[in-house]
């Protein structure tokens, strides 16, 4: 393995933590700059979102469906979501292409809620990776979760 895919191997899992730091702590704007301009987020049998702003605004109105499911939270606070995710594989890499997946879950403060699959497409964008496309699939959750309804 040369010098350059190292890199990039590296710059992909920095994008994933990113994204889930950012989705953890409701920066949507940060989370959406984790994607090309016109990048495409899909939670399959959910959503389909393309480009920046339409994953701002889907992402915006998803959030306020699953805080207003949750109740594990005081009224004003934002509900503990944390994301987590192993075995991330390169199933591609070119010097300006990679695909990728990994598995994922999502903890809420008393338990895990839901859990599955990213698979990924992403390019290069000046000194960083960039997701074009994101698929998430849940591939399980927990009863009463509040991602039930887009389980595969």
């Amino acid at each position: 393995m040369d010098f350059e895919t190292l890199v990039a191997r590296e710059l992909v899992r920095d994008r994933y933590a990113r994204y889930n730091r950012a989705g953890d702590k409701g920066r949507l704007d940060d989370l959406a700059a984790c994607f090309t301009e016109d990048g495409e987020l899909e939670a399959r049998n959910s959503f389909t979102a393309k480009g920046r702003q339409n994953i701002i605004d889907t992402l915006t109105a998803v959030s306020a469906e699953l805080l207003a499911q949750t109740t594990a939270h005081a009224a004003g606070d934002r509900p503990i979501v944390r994301h987590f995710v192993a075995s991330l594989r390169f199933d591609s890499i070119t010097p300006d292409h990679i695909e990728s997946s990994a598995y994922f879950a999502v903890f809420h403060a008393d338990a895990a809620d839901h859990w599955g699959t990213y698979r990924d497409v992403l390019v290069p964008a000046g000194d960083v990776w960039l997701f074009e496309r994101r698929l998430v699939v849940i591939e399980g959750t927990r009863p009463g979760s509040s991602a039930a309804s887009a389980k595969a």
